[in-house]
């Protein structure tokens, strides 16, 4: 699926049109015709994969393997067809959650605020947040994440840096800059991110990594600033690369952790088009002046628990 989904990117990565919070109506159907040519896209690349793959085919030269290949690859176009369309029937559930209009913020350096003070997304300074929990083998995840006192300058506002590590049996398996930034309206915006992914102790790609105003990538909302259920927003976007969705989808409820028992919580539900389906839908608590304590993913029932943290 990835080989064929990042395609769209190249094919179509001038192409800037998704929905906004805004009602439908304006704009043309921009989601509707964006969800479209990124389903074409999608196609356009799986041939080019097909063709490919049965040259690499032909190059065996047992007549057998070579046509048991051809069949393999047979099978794996057909079943990126079909991920092509779930894909695409995905991306227009989120045209008809967030509407039709071309997503398109613009932001305003003179409309940000030095310091993240957002209740349900803190980020102060030296603040740190510990996270455990079990893969779906069974192995331990810890995540560790700090407030670094550095700032990175993209399109003119002044973000902070975040950074967040995450750790598979002890192992390093990724290393992550968030660079965030509060409105006025106490909207806390995503914009960007370099992501470092380890495997075996070495650095294996940047896959994730993106940045507000390059490659056509835009910013979203980490948090609102005043989160009421059946909100709903982009969390980023680079088309066929960072197309986050999150939903509030309850409030009032308290949780208990390894960290403590905090209340006033909010519930999200946090997906991607990109991945359609129970496996890619996960929910989160985040608690008022704490932030994100707790996340379940929907398929598997993974949990991971804040079980420390310290807030200056």
């Amino acid at each position: 699926m990835r080989s064929a989904i990042e395609r769209i990117f190249l094919v179509v990565g001038a192409l800037a049109l998704l929905a906004s919070p805004a009602a439908a109506g304006k704009g043309g159907g921009a989601c509707k015709k964006t969800a479209s040519v990124a389903r074409k896209a999608c196609k356009l690349g799986l041939k080019e994969d097909i063709k490919l793959g049965e040259g690499v085919c032909f190059q065996i030269s047992d007549a057998a393997a070579s046509k048991e290949c051809v069949g393999d690859v047979k099978a794996e176009a057909k079943e990126t067809k079909e991920e092509c369309e779930e894909v695409h029937e995905a991306r227009l559930e989120v045209c008809d959650l967030l509407g039709q209009d071309p997503y398109d913020p613009e932001l305003d350096p003179a409309d940000f605020v030095s310091t993240i003070d957002n209740p349900y997304a803190p980020f102060p300074v030296g603040a740190t947040w510990v996270y455990e929990g079990l893969t779906d083998e069974g192995d331990l995840e810890r995540i560790e994440i700090e407030v670094l006192a550095e700032t990175r300058t993209i399109e003119g506002i002044v973000a902070t840096v975040v950074r967040d590590v995450v750790l598979i049996k002890g192992e390093v398996v990724e290393d992550t800059l968030d660079w965030l930034a509060q409105d006025q309206d106490g909207n806390v915006w995503y914009l960007g991110e370099v992501s470092k992914n380890f495997e075996n102790d070495k650095l294996a790609d940047l896959e994730g990594s993106w940045e507000t105003g390059e490659n056509d990538a835009k910013a979203g909302y980490w948090m609102i600033g005043n989160p009421t259920v059946g909100d709903a927003y982009r969390q980023e976007f680079l088309l066929a690369e960072a197309e986050d969705i999150e939903e509030v989808i309850g409030d009032g409820e308290s949780v208990t952790t390894p960290a403590g028992t905090f209340t006033n919580c909010i519930r999200t539900k946090d997906y991607t088009p990109l991945e359609p389906g129970p496996e890619g839908i996960e929910n989160k608590i985040h608690c008022s002046g704490v932030g994100f304590v707790k996340e379940e993913k929907l398929a598997t029932g993974e949990m991971l628990e804040l079980i420390e943290y310290s807030l200056p």
